[in-house]
């Protein structure tokens, strides 16, 4: 059972992980030559990316989710839209932040760390981890909606300092579970990220560094094979992406 109103996230997530499965699964085949596919898919001769399609499915669904009829159907139809659109144009994330077609290489597992954090961060959101929407109880709503309120500034700050101590990932998650905001907030930043630029220097920037180089030679390995296990090995050279939890 999901809670009332939340079909339309439920079939978004269902939609987004599917597609996401279904694509890559469809991308390896080509890449290793087998199944029915062709290695391009072209108009006029130019080569179009999955994202392309994916563009369109999200426009499509937002404009339904903002101006559509407001009834279940309608949400659930925009939802399943969103999903699938979100899926094809984060699986070439990648590729459009860096304006290369990197799909196959280690700069394109970028694209499989965005679909895993937004699955996530969907999961924990459809399970009830939001926070977004207050519910009061009668009299006492109004003191309801102050707490929560003021934990939801709280968090938003504490995620806002993760992300500029390049933690994006405890950003993320800390929108959803507080301790996680807390926890990264709290502790020393990444040497590359903002905040430490402008606030660490000498013996704390070395700390920083040294704290970094080993949770990467510790995690980075585990965060390498996940990467290869969902999105695909990548070609020539297994180039590492640094951590930023």
């Amino acid at each position: 059972m999901i809670a009332a109103g939340k079909l339309p996230l439920m079939l978004c997530f269902l939609a987004f992980v599917v597609t996401f499965v279904s694509t890559r699964t469809i991308t390896r085949l080509i890449r290793d030559g087998r199944g029915p596919f062709r290695n391009q898919v072209t108009a006029s001769g130019t080569h179009i990316h999955h994202s392309v399609p994916g563009l369109i499915l999200l426009m499509v669904g937002a404009f339904t989710a903002v101006g559509g009829p407001g009834s279940l159907g309608w949400r659930s139809f925009a939802g399943v839209l969103v999903g699938m659109g979100t899926s094809l144009v984060l699986d070439e994330f990648a590729l459009i932040l860096h304006l290369q077609d990197d799909y196959w290489s280690g700069q394109g597992q970028l694209s499989v760390e965005a679909v895993t954090l937004t699955a996530a961060c969907l999961g924990l959101a459809l399970v009830g981890f939001s926070p977004f929407g207050v519910q009061g109880v009668d009299g006492i709503e109004l003191s309801f909606r102050l707490s929560a309120t003021g934990v939801f500034l709280v968090d938003g700050v504490l995620a806002v300092i993760c992300a500029l101590k390049g933690k994006y990932r405890s950003a993320l998650f800390g929108l959803f579970v507080l301790p996680i905001a807390a926890i990264g907030a709290l502790r020393l930043a990444r040497p590359s990220s903002i905040w430490a630029r402008h606030r660490y220097h000498g013996e704390r920037l070395e700390r920083s560094e040294r704290r970094a180089a080993a949770f990467d030679r510790r995690w980075g390995p585990v965060l390498l094979d996940w990467e290869n296990f969902i999105g695909g090995r990548p070609s020539g050279a297994s180039d590492s992406t640094a951590s930023t939890v």
